[in-house]
């Protein structure tokens, strides 16, 4: 049985290391699958999704515009595929989502998406929040927090190491810009 899977944590925590990974494993055993990435994230190249491990495959964009159910349909009828895998869903609108639930239900094929829970300000990212909603099954990706705990937050950082609390929501960066931290620490950060 199809179902909507949200894979989500924190920056640097390897979500597209995991679902490079997984992709590999069913094109190992001879399924296809069907990889898709936020178009507003262009660090890895136009197109690609890549792991800070060094891995990478092309993907079909997705804009905040786009029907992802109709991408899918699309795509379906070039041939047979085993799963979607979605990269960056954090981007992904809430009709998007409700597009994403719809390929589930009525084409009949697993979505796995992978993204960001939460923004440097502790606020849930709009595709977030509608897949906290819909999927049939959460899994989160764990990393670790300076502590040694589990890192559920987030911070900004500007090029001082000086921690941001306000700004957009979006800024596209990696390593150098955002940190992973519990809770705890988080708190203290931002000087909540």
């Amino acid at each position: 049985m199809a179902k909507l899977y949200f894979n989500y944590s924190t920056m640097n925590a390897g979500k597209s290391t995991v679902l490079l990974q997984a992709s590999h494993n069913y094109r190992e055993r001879g399924m296809d699958t069907y990889l898709m990435t936020a178009a507003i994230d262009g660090r890895a190249g136009e197109g690609r999704i890549a792991s800070r491990i060094g891995i990478s495959e092309h993907a079909d964009m997705f804009s905040p515009d786009d029907d992802v159910f109709a991408m899918i349909e699309n795509r379906l009828k070039q041939g047979g595929i085993a799963c979607v895998f979605i990269d960056e869903a954090q981007f992904l609108s809430e009709d998007q989502v409700w597009q994403l639930a719809r390929a589930v239900d009525d084409l009949k094929v697993p979505v796995l998406t992978y993204g960001l829970r939460v923004d440097f300000q502790g606020k849930l990212f709009p595709g977030s929040a509608a897949l906290l909603a819909l999927a049939d099954e959460m899994r989160e990706v764990r990393t670790i927090c300076k502590c040694g705990r589990k890192a559920t937050m987030v911070i900004r950082q500007d090029e001082n190491g000086n921690t941001i609390t306000e700004g957009a929501q979006v800024q596209i960066g990696g390593n150098e810009t955002y940190v992973s931290l519990c809770r705890k620490h988080w708190r203290e950060a931002v000087g909540s």
